[in-house]
């Protein structure tokens, strides 16, 4: 893999700098960073659910995850404020870049029946939300090995953009290769 960094410095800034009519290359909209969240199914239940995900999502992200709790108690769930519920981790950098290179290359087309993703999961802000419903699409979980607690353990990654609107977030998307539908 071509290093995305060097890519955008050199080709796709100026494009996008031509395309949107910015003069200063400054200020071309980027990736600001990823954030991917995991709510644990039955982390109230079994505390030992939460380190497996936490695990898993290790290794998906390179990075260790941060433990969420709970900000409201609900009854209907069994749920207390206060409890550990989800995971979430934070890429930025060359962790952030190299991450999105394979959600692109390779953890998107190995989706089934893929013929690319929603333009309508931008929000006004010009930043790009998608969900997984199975964490066995990441090449890093061995679905052989793969323990009962992951499977329909799911995952939503959210890429951060400073772009102004949803067409501006849209074109640096694409632009940076991300496979929207036609």
């Amino acid at each position: 893999m071509a290093d995305l960094r060097k890519k955008i410095k050199e080709e796709i800034t100026p494009k996008l700098q031509k395309e949107l009519g910015i003069k200063s290359p400054m200020a071309v909209p980027n990736i600001l960073k990823i954030v991917i969240n995991a709510g644990v199914k039955n982390a109230t239940v079994d505390k030992k659910n939460l380190e497996i995900v936490l695990s898993a999502l290790a290794a998906v992200t390179g990075q260790k995850p941060k433990v969420t709790a709970a900000k409201k108690s609900i009854a209907a769930f069994k749920l207390r404020e206060g409890d550990k519920i989800g995971l979430v981790v934070t890429l930025r950098g060359k962790r952030m870049f190299d991450f999105f290179e394979k959600l692109v290359n390779v953890i998107l087309p190995r989706l089934r029946d893929f013929h690319g993703i929603r333009k309508e999961s931008f929000d006004k802000s010009g930043n790009y939300t998608l969900g997984f419903a199975e964490l066995s699409i990441f090449p890093e979980i061995d679905v052989g090995k793969m323990d009962a607690v992951l499977i329909g353990q799911g995952l939503e990654i959210s890429i951060v953009t400073n772009a102004k609107d949803k067409e501006t977030g849209f074109t640096l998307l694409s632009a940076l290769g991300m496979p929207f539908k036609k």
